[in-house]
């Protein structure tokens, strides 16, 4: 008789409060959508050397800036179109790209060689780096005339002077790299049984890379900034060759023009070197700046 009350009282505390259908409610404002426009990366970039170039061309069509001072942008393009008709600039930047490849060459495999010695081994590291910081105080620039006692005034000291400029900051950047290894790491993998040459494979080297990379391109730089001077010590060709015949007749137009092939150069070498570091890097996760 008291079944019926007994399930009702039941199924009244067990009767659970079903929800009503639910509806979409869109509340408009609540996420904003970002439509600020952004300029591209290449644009900013290019940005700065444009406006330098166009603050240039109003001053020298305004008379601020005298020719006499400093060609116009017009008269350096014009300059550069009838070097390169009749074969006089690329012949220039044959010569001098030449003379880079072959001290940078040659710079990058001593700066090489001593790097792995001096960061590798202590025995190195007390025969190598302290000649080395001793060495890199003397002014490169400065060693152009014992050069040319040396080497005479053919190809031999200015090939020379650029494998000096590449030297020392291909040097440091390995040295530091190679020796900047988490020590941690090292023992690691020595406890994996990994050996001497696996250890230097496996670890240090790919520790060392990222600061040859910087090192590669402050030595590219440099090899570039070492041939301006070495082009001006009895040069029959090249860019230098150019800048020494065009400073006799105060031809600013000339020497702004190898001046800037001497910038892109560099800045094609650089560009290179980036690329580089993308493909070699790619493990390597790595701080891009705020946007």
């Amino acid at each position: 008789m008291t079944t019926k009350p007994l399930n009702a009282a039941v199924l009244a505390q067990r009767k659970e409060v079903v929800p009503a259908p639910s509806t979409r409610v869109t509340i408009r404002g609540a996420a904003k959508v970002n439509r600020r426009f952004n300029v591209p990366r290449s644009v900013r970039r290019a940005a700065g050397p444009v406006g330098l170039v166009l603050l240039w061309f109003l001053t020298s069509a305004t008379g601020v800036l005298p020719e006499s001072v400093l060609a116009s942008p017009v008269d350096v393009i014009r300059q550069a179109v009838d070097l390169t008709k009749n074969g006089e600039l690329p012949h220039a930047i044959a010569a001098s790209g030449r003379r880079a490849a072959i001290g940078f060459l040659i710079g990058a495999t001593v700066a090489l060689v001593l790097s792995l010695l001096a960061g590798l081994f202590r025995l190195g590291e007390d025969v190598i780096d302290s000649s080395m910081g001793m060495f890199r105080a003397i002014p490169w620039v400065g060693l152009i005339p014992l050069f040319i006692v040396w080497f005479g005034i053919e190809e031999t000291p200015k090939i020379a002077l650029v494998a000096l400029g590449v030297t020392y900051p291909l040097y440091f950047n390995i040295y530091g790299g190679i020796r900047s290894t988490d020590a941690q790491l090292v023992e690691a993998a020595r406890m994996m049984g990994l050996g001497r040459f696996g250890l230097i494979k496996y670890v240090i080297l790919p520790s060392a890379l990222p600061g040859a990379l910087v090192g590669l391109r402050y030595a590219l730089s440099t090899a570039w900034l070492a041939l301006v001077f070495a082009e001006q010590v009895n040069a029959d060709a090249g860019l230098g060759y150019l800048m020494s015949n065009a400073q006799q007749y105060f031809r600013t137009d000339v020497i702004v023009l190898c001046l800037v092939v001497y910038a892109l150069l560099g800045l094609a070498c650089d560009f290179a070197v980036r690329i580089l570091s993308r493909r070699l890097l790619t493990w390597r996760a790595n701080f891009e700046g705020e946007a």
